[in-house]
C-alpha cells in the first residue's frame, strides 16, 4: 500500500501539461494539497477553474487540467507530498532555519530555552543559542552536527560544562562563545581540543593554578581577551584585575600551589628520616644490650684451671 502511495505521488509530481513550467505546476499541486489537508477536495485557486461547457479532459484558463485529470493528487498522496517536505524542512520548535547560499543557519535567540535543541538539522552550519536560560551543556550535546562551525552560547545561565560536551567539533568548529554566562571554572577536558576560537569574556572566574593551565591550551578570542577578569582569587590582590594584565605582569597562579607542595614534600621527608634515625637508634640499643647480655653471661661461667704437668711425649 506504501508502495503504491508513493508511486502515485511521483507520478502525480512528474506529470505536467505541454505549455507549463515546472514551477507552475508544483504550484498547482501544492495548492491542492493544502485543500486536501483542509478537508476540500475542490482547487485551492477558483480563478483557476474550468468554465462552463469545458471538457473533462480540456485545458482551463492557465493551462490546468480539470480536477478529473490525473495531475489532481488525492488525499493521500497530499498527505504524502506534504510530509515529505516536512521532512526536507526540520527546524527545532520555535528556532528559524534560514538557508543562505546552501549554509544552514539555525536561529534560536532569545526564545526562552532552558536546555539545548535536540532536533537540530545534522547539516547546520551555524547555530545561535545566545540570550536563552540555558543553564548546562551535556555530553554529546552536538556530536550530530559535523558541519557546525560557528556556536553562540552566550548571554545564558551556563554553569556547568560536560567533558564531552563539544565531542565531535574539534575538527571543524571555528568559533565557540561562551561569554556572559556563569562559568567559574574552566573545563579543561571539554575545550582543551578544540580548534575554535574562544571567548570567555564577562564569566565569574576563579582564577587559581587550574584555570592558569587551562588557558595554556586553548585559543582564546583576541578581541575580548582582555574582557576576561578575575572575579574571585586565591589571591586576594587579583580579584577585579583583566587575568591577561595579571598573568603579563609576571604573576602566577601557580606559585602558591608549588610553595605548598614543596612544603608537603619537605615535611614528609623530613617524617621518614626521622623514622629511619630512630629505628637505627633503636637497633643499635637493643644490640648493645644483647652483647652486655652475652658479656654478663660469659663472666657467669665456671673457670677451669689449667693443668702445667707436661705432656709425655708421643711414642
Amino acid at each position: 500500500m506504501l508502495l503504491t502511495l508513493i508511486s502515485h505521488s511521483l507520478s502525480v509530481v512528474e506529470l505536467r501539461p505541454l505549455g507549463s513550467s515546472a514551477g507552475e505546476d508544483t504550484e498547482i499541486v501544492l495548492d491542492d494539497c493544502l485543500q486536501c489537508g483542509q478537508g476540500g477536495h475542490s482547487p485551492a485557486n477558483p480563478s483557476r477553474e474550468e468554465p462552463p461547457g469545458s471538457g473533462g479532459g480540456k485545458m482551463g484558463p492557465r493551462g490546468r487540467q480539470s480536477p478529473s485529470s490525473p495531475l489532481a493528487p488525492s488525499q493521500g498522496s497530499c498527505f504524502f507530498i506534504l510530509f515529505c517536505l516536512r521532512l526536507g524542512a526540520s527546524c527545532p520548535q520555535a528556532c528559524q532555519c534560514p538557508d543562505h547560499a546552501g549554509a544552514v543557519a539555525v536561529l534560536c535567540s532569545s526564545r526562552g530555552l532552558q536546555e539545548i535543541p535536540r532536533d537540530i538539522p545534522a547539516d547546520t552550519v551555524l547555530l545561535k543559542l545566545d540570550a536563552n536560560r540555558i543553564s548546562r551543556v551535556p555530553n554529546g550535546a552536538f556530536q550530530n552536527l559535523p558541519q557546525l562551525r560557528e556556536l553562540d552560547l552566550s548571554h545564558n545561565a551556563i554553569e556547568a560544562i560536560g567533558p564531552a560536551a563539544f565531542s565531535g567539533l574539534a575538527g571543524g568548529l571555528r568559533l565557540l562563545d561562551l561569554s556572559h554566562n556563569r562559568i567559574r571554572r574552566i573545563p579543561k577536558d571539554a575545550l582543551g581540543k578544540l580548534s575554535a576560537k574562544i571567548r570567555l569574556s564577562h564569566n565569574p572566574l576563579h582564577c587559581e593554578c587550574a584555570l592558569q593551565e587551562a588557558l595554556w591550551e586553548l585559543k582564546l578570542d583576541p578581541d575580548s581577551v582582555d574582557e576576561i577578569a578575575c572575579h574571585t582569587s586565591a589571591q586576594e590582590q587579583f580579584v577585579g584585575k583583566p587575568l591577561i594584565q595579571v598573568l603579563d605582569s609576571g604573576a602566577s597562579f601557580c606559585s602558591t600551589h608549588r610553595k605548598t607542595t614543596d612544603v608537603a614534600m619537605l615535611v614528609t621527608m623530613f617524617c621518614w628520616f626521622t623514622m629511619v634515625i630512630a629505628y637505627v637508634v633503636y637497633y643499635v640499643r637493643h644490640n648493645q644490650e644483647d652483647a652486655r647480655r652475652h658479656l654478663e653471661y660469659l663472666k657467669s661461667l665456671p673457670s677451669v684451671p689449667v693443668s702445667k704437668e707436661p705432656l709425655s711425649p708421643v711414642p
